[in-house]
């Protein structure tokens, strides 16, 4: 089932499977911004990330000295969520914990995702809830991939700070241990496929919390991520979309011991509390 949320200015579609935004367009003239999910390339549109972000070591992880399996980027984009909240320009949908996630991930849960339209934003907010007597190790993310109309050269990163990116490659879905820099010209990174040769862009950490996708130089949108320590940049080689990715966490690397309570980037949620992380997307 799909929901559409909408004001003078935008309009957002989203599939109850995975709470998954699927379209966000001008309402005036129906401008896409989100990928079609051709399966040619990549069948999503912007998947959620829950309770990993990137892969496992093995795929499994170890709790309480018993093994637990979860395939990369864990298993909210797969399930369907409930709509607990609906008005004409928000929505709220709900997963809980059930017997099948507590094989793989054995703790009580609820994720609440939003999604609110304001003026010619769109506010993505994660609500994870720890409904256990202990802590929750979980880590979340997004992952909306853009549509590009024009040729990927055309496109450029306008980062908020001055800064030289330090990302770590990937090898067989694990980060390595050793770092790589990119340096921007006047806070610009150029797109090119070949950034993208070895997957993803992982940055453990950035000065910037706002990134601009630019067509030609001109603004398209901002992108803004605030509450999000980590990040993620990537598109399939000649593939006409970018994904700017938002993290609290990220793949396990190569050198992880297995154990989810002392995994690099993991967040250890208290006993009966929640804690929130939003994302929005501005059309300019």
């Amino acid at each position: 089932m799909t929901t559409t949320i909408s004001n003078s200015k935008i309009r957002a579609d989203i599939s109850s499977n995975g709470a998954e935004l699927i379209s966000l367009k001008k309402s005036k003239t129906g401008k896409e911004y989100i990928w079609n999910g051709n399966p040619e390339f990549w069948a999503k549109h912007s998947p959620t990330l829950f309770p990993i972000v990137g892969t496992l070591k093995n795929n499994s992880y170890l709790y309480n000295n018993v093994e637990y399996h979860l395939s990369r980027h864990g298993f909210a984009r797969d399930n369907f969520f409930e709509i607990i909240q609906q008005t004409n320009n928000e929505i709220v949908f709900s997963l809980k914990s059930n017997d099948e996630t507590l094989k793989k991930y054995p703790f009580q849960f609820e994720l609440q995702i939003k999604y609110t339209i304001s003026e010619n934003a769109l506010h993505v907010t994660y609500n994870v809830f720890n409904n256990n007597d202990v802590q929750m190790p979980f880590s979340i993310g997004g992952h909306p991939a853009f549509a590009l109309e024009k040729e990927f050269e055309n496109y450029s990163l306008t980062f908020e700070a001055d800064e030289t990116l330090e990302y770590y490659p990937l090898e067989n879905d694990l980060l390595l241990n050793q770092s790589s820099l990119i340096n921007l010209e006047k806070k610009t990174l150029p797109l090119t496929y070949s950034l993208f040769e070895n997957d993803a862009l992982v940055f453990k950490q950035l000065k910037s919390k706002n990134i601009q996708i630019v067509e030609n130089n001109k603004p398209i949108f901002n992108f803004n991520f605030n509450d999000f320590p980590n990040f993620g940049i990537w598109t399939k080689i000649n593939a006409p979309f970018i994904c700017l990715e938002p993290w609290v966490g990220y793949a396990d690397t190569v050198s992880a011991n297995g154990n989810i309570l002392e995994k690099e980037g993991i967040i250890l949620l208290e006993p009966k509390k929640n804690t929130t992380f939003t994302f929005s997307i501005t059309i300019l």
